[in-house]
């Protein structure tokens, strides 16, 4: 049998030391740019159920911490945990509150007591961890009996334009690998954890130039992190090969960039 917990592959997902390096570097620029994980969270709250009244949440993947600032002023009698691996956003998140412990630590083996969590939120974050089947594991673990996962992440399709224009440029691996929506929903429905909502929605942002999304793409910290992507500095005619690819795509809103978003709330069984 198949192990969708380690798709995509070929090539595998980045190391995460180096997803951790470049999201800590990013910090500082994130947030001016982060129009559509703004977005892509305040849809997953909206997913939330509406009598759900967490004592003690996480934050998974905070970033930098705009989501446990939301979680905290939601549930305005609760004790919120912000955990992310890239240290520079823990930094950057820590002054600006919202929870009362930020910690260090991966989806895949969280620093936390069992049954110990009615709520696990995570938006945009899961999508870098290799093993997806271990972070519903310790989900399950960590959420108490009636507890509530929400998660969004990214799926195969997301920034196909770029990829296929990196593709007629020069073949080379230029855009991150995501997972089939069929391996989530394959995944979550062998998590022991009830499905309550799982669908995949298509988000498109526009921009005027690839430079524009490039640039975006690199202050998130999210730009090409794969095993196999070329070294070095990306010469100006392949630069160029790109630029004339991707103005196929080109609409009347500017050049799209589509990103296929996993919303999920998962529930643990009584």
């Amino acid at each position: 049998m198949t192990d969708l917990s380690q798709a995509p592959l070929p090539g595998a997902l980045p190391d995460k030391r180096q997803v951790a390096a470049s999201f800590s570097r990013a910090a500082a620029s994130y947030d001016n740019v982060a129009q559509l994980q703004r977005a892509v969270g305040h849809q997953l709250l909206a997913r939330l159920p509406a009598d759900l009244a967490p004592q003690r949440w996480l934050d998974m993947g905070c970033g930098t911490g705009y989501f446990s600032r939301v979680l905290a002023e939601r549930f305005s009698n609760s004790q919120g945990i912000a955990l992310d691996i890239a240290e520079g956003m823990l930094n950057h998140a820590r002054p600006l509150g919202g929870a009362e412990h930020f910690i260090a630590g991966d989806a895949e083996r969280l620093p936390l007591k069992a049954e110990s969590l009615q709520l696990l939120f995570s938006s945009l974050a899961v999508q870098w961890c290799a093993n997806f089947g271990a972070v519903l594991s310790e989900a399950h673990r960590v959420l108490q009996p009636g507890g509530v996962l929400a998660f969004a992440s990214l799926c195969v399709g997301t920034l196909e334009e770029l990829r296929e224009s990196w593709r007629a440029a020069d073949g080379l691996v230029h855009v991150n690998r995501f997972r089939t929506f069929q391996a989530y929903q394959q995944l979550c429905a062998a998590s022991g954890l009830r499905v309550v909502s799982l669908e995949r929605r298509a988000h498109v942002l526009h921009y005027p130039d690839v430079r524009s999304l490039t640039h975006e793409l690199k202050a998130l910290g999210a730009h090409n992190l794969n095993p196999g992507r070329p070294g070095g500095l990306t010469g100006r005619a392949r630069i160029a090969a790109l630029v004339q690819a991707y103005e196929q795509f080109r609409q009347a809103q500017g050049l799209p960039a589509t990103y296929h978003v996993v919303y999920a709330v998962l529930e643990k069984p009584l």
